[in-house]
């Protein structure tokens, strides 16, 4: 009996955020709080994507990550260039990702961590929704909203593609349009990132954890933010942080 009255206020105390707008349902604490991930070098210990073109792009795409780098061309367009250079079936990338890819020590940790304290978490990635998902699935965490290039395999490569939060294809910064809706939304907005990307959303959290170019690119903005190596690190900082709202 007093499981189903655990089960019942749990449910009662659900937002279920509207299914056209594909985000999950996360609880809400005394101040609504969201958790915006990145995934490729944050989640995992390495860039997933350059560890894939690495060994299967038929081409120079290291050339485009240049040009990405000197801030010639958006990291959005760079991966829709460079992955119509792989050639390899799903069934060959998902085996290959399988054994290459690794999580960085403490993510579990974090959702756990989320799930107890009503804090939703959400992955908003500029990696491709294929190897997120099986890396996610094959470690046994589930229930996370993941936003990420969406792919389609074909015989002249890998099409990708970016969807924004109105549906829409988004061609340039899908971070920061997320980062835009969740505070939209109301909510208190803590960001986890190591990249160069991470700094438009960055820009506008409340809390940022950084770690890599992220952290250096904080720092030269002078943005405030928490240096993590792994994400026990992160849940160590998430329990110093106060309640309201802190602007960066």
């Amino acid at each position: 009996m007093s499981s189903l009255i655990v089960i019942g206020t749990h449910v009662k105390n659900m937002l279920y955020w509207l299914t056209k707008d594909k985000f999950a349902m996360c609880s809400i604490s005394t101040e609504k709080t969201l958790i915006q991930c990145d995934f490729d070098g944050t989640v995992t210990e390495e860039d997933v994507s350059f560890l894939i073109l690495d060994n299967f792009a038929r081409g120079n795409w290291r050339k485009l990550l240049e040009d990405y780098r000197k801030n010639k061309i958006s990291v959005d367009y760079f991966n829709k260039q460079a992955f119509t250079m792989v050639r390899a079936s799903r069934e060959t990338l998902t085996e290959f990702v399988r054994t290459r890819a690794k999580i960085r020590c403490g993510f579990k940790e974090l959702t756990d961590y989320c799930y107890k304290r009503g804090l939703c978490l959400v992955i908003v990635s500029n990696g491709l929704d294929f190897y997120i998902d099986v890396i996610l699935s094959d470690a046994g965490i589930r229930n996370i909203e993941v936003f990420a290039a969406q792919t389609k395999f074909c015989h002249e490569g890998i099409e990708v593609q970016y969807i924004g939060p109105d549906g829409n294809e988004a061609n340039k910064g899908l971070k920061e349009l997320y980062a835009r809706l969740f505070l939209a939304k109301g909510y208190r907005l803590i960001y986890l990132g190591n990249g160069v990307s991470d700094i438009h959303p960055a820009r506008l959290a409340h809390h940022v954890f950084a770690r890599d170019d992220l952290l250096s690119c904080c720092a030269r903005e002078n943005i405030a933010c928490i240096p993590f190596t792994d994400f026990t690190d992160v849940v160590k900082g998430l329990k110093l942080l106060p309640q309201s709202r802190s602007n960066s």
